[in-house]
């Protein structure tokens, strides 16, 4: 039989009896209608006082496996989120039940319409229910509590709360400089053995080197070239210091020659067979070390002794010193204690100050430059950044900032207000004297319910701007949302501007932020200069942190 186009489900439901078809389609639509999902929202209350807490809550009923999205962040604006609260989820027979709660409030008295909430649900947008809420004010007793009025702004110190931080890490690193410096240069150390003997009278000296020599084992490795060479070393070096004659850059006929002319003068009384063994060694000594030569074991022992001999004869030979002499011996030593504390401290400055130039290479490095020097000397847009910022609510209705200093409120002439057309303004303003930086935020109340004007208020900034000597104004426009979600006018650009005090132009930007509604108008405007990058973080910082009430 020929169904055409029909359906086969229809075809068969024709076919059957009136009450079997009845009971099919019911249970067609049963079952089409439990694969649908189902979203449901209510509202613990939908009447609280000012800061009171409304709980909102979604229900989701979906297939297990379904993939459901519920909405995050501030969008119950003008409503404020205050927490969204943890899924709570139940499954039971293919079926799954969402259920998420949040946290809603408001700190302005009036009526506001929670809006609808978009659950997406397998891609597809599925919307709860819009609901008004009332946020009543709270009642102040004006009969049993005084009225006080609103007291002036105070000056305050800037909070020192940090500043043992910085102390303790500065004592740290003196305490550290200072160990080190006790430890490497001002520290009595132990003197080592050849400090020990270097403090030794030359006497003394050369017979515990004679001394040393015989115990070595040279002979036995038949190293008589640095026997001969170490034996020599000890004499001449002895004759240098106690007979101060130039015994180490002598040659062995120089040498011989200038003790004879010392004993002859009666300045060294030494027999002249004396002289003549020295004079023997000597010449021995430069046939092993010119000629190698290889004398006996028995005579270089032999001469090792009678190089002790003429050490202690020629010792004993040296008259007894004068007081000159002896003076002349202590200014020496007087000389070398002070040139020994002297190269003390030098080594002290010089550790200091390469610990300095260390210190201040790796935070060049790692900072820059600027940022180095500004930290140093100072600079008074880094001092606001890096200081304690204020975050505060102006005008009505608000604006809110968080800025380095509080904005002060400006006088507002009646010829001012006139010339704007509105029925008032609340300005507040801050600015640095010594940087071209601005902030500020003007509250209008306009004479009628209309819309504010945005290109008249921009048209007046400008002309402000102009007045203070601003020149090749770039302008730019956009839309801007804040964080909260509220719409509003961005203008921008750049120019050039005076600082206060300077004859010389520099270049610098701007941006105005406008918001408004029916019978009122928010603005703020930030300015800086190009060349102070401090600023240009303030005014980023600024600007994110806008914030307005479009309620009246």
């Amino acid at each position: 039989m020929h169904t055409g186009s029909i359906p086969y489900w229809k075809f068969a439901l024709q076919k059957m009896p009136w009450g079997l078809s009845c009971l099919a389609f019911l249970f067609s639509v049963a079952l089409f209608g439990q694969d649908l999902p189902r979203v449901e929202s209510a509202a613990d209350t939908t009447a609280i006082k000012i800061g009171e807490q409304i709980r909102f809550r979604v229900t989701v009923e979906a297939d297990s496996n379904a993939t459901v999205i519920f909405p995050e962040g501030q969008t119950f604006s003008p409503l404020e989120t205050v927490e969204a609260f943890k899924t709570d989820t139940t499954r039971r027979e293919g079926r799954m039940t969402l259920q998420k709660i949040y946290a809603l409030t408001q700190f302005d008295s009036g009526t506001y319409r929670l809006p609808t909430q978009r659950i997406e649900i397998n891609g597809r947008g599925y919307f709860t229910d819009s609901l008004l809420i009332r946020v009543a004010t709270v009642p102040v007793d004006t009969l049993s509590q005084k009225m006080y009025d609103i007291k002036p702004l105070m000056e305050v110190e800037r909070s020192n709360a940090g500043l043992w931080k910085v102390l303790l890490w500065v004592a740290l690193g003196l305490l550290l400089v200072g160990g080190a410096l006790y430890w490497f240069v001002f520290r009595k150390k132990p003197m080592t053995r050849e400090e020990k003997e270097a403090l030794l009278p030359p006497y003394d000296r050369a017979l515990l080197e004679l001394k040393r020599l015989e115990n070595s084992k040279y002979l036995i490795q038949d190293a008589y070239k640095e026997y001969y060479t170490e034996l020599t070393m000890i004499v001449r070096s002895y004759l240098e210091e106690d007979v101060h004659v130039s015994a180490l850059e002598s040659t062995t006929g120089q040498l011989i020659e200038k003790l004879q002319l010392l004993k002859d003068a009666g300045q060294l009384k030494l027999e002249d067979q004396t002289i003549l063994q020295f004079r023997k060694i000597l010449e021995t000594a430069d046939l092993v070390k010119f000629a190698k030569s290889k004398p006996a074991t028995t005579v270089a022992e032999q001469d090792r002794k009678q190089v002790e001999e003429l050490v202690m004869k020629t010792h004993e030979a040296l008259p007894e010193p004068t007081e000159e002499e002896l003076e002349e011996q202590l200014e020496y030593q007087q000389a070398q204690q002070k040139r020994k504390e002297k190269r003390k401290y030098v080594l002290a400055a010089a550790a200091v100050l390469a610990l300095l130039v260390l210190g201040s290479s790796m935070a060049v490095a790692y900072y820059g430059f600027g940022y180095v020097r500004d930290s140093v000397l100072g600079n008074p847009s880094k001092s606001l950044l890096e200081g304690e910022w204020v975050y505060s609510s102006y005008g009505y209705p608000p604006i809110n900032l968080e800025t380095p200093e509080v904005l002060l409120r400006e006088n507002v002439s009646q010829s001012t207000i006139a010339a704007e057309g509105v029925k008032e303004i609340q300005a507040f303003e801050y600015s640095n004297p010594d940087q071209w930086f601005l902030v500020g935020a003007t509250a209008l109340t306009l004479g009628q319910a209309e819309d504010p004007d945005y290109d008249a208020s921009i048209d007046k900034v400008l002309s402000d701007f102009e007045k203070k000597g601003a020149r090749n104004i770039i302008t730019k426009q956009e839309a801007f949302t804040t964080l909260a979600g509220v719409s509003g006018v961005k203008v921008f650009g750049s120019g050039t501007f005076f600082a206060p005090g300077s004859s010389t132009p520099s270049k610098g930007q701007y941006a105005i932020f406008l918001f408004g509604g029916k019978g009122f108008e928010q603005r703020v405007v930030v300015s800086w200069l190009d060349d102070d990058p401090y600023a240009a973080e303030m005014a980023a910082r600024i600007m994110k942190s806008i914030d307005v009430k479009t309620q009246v």
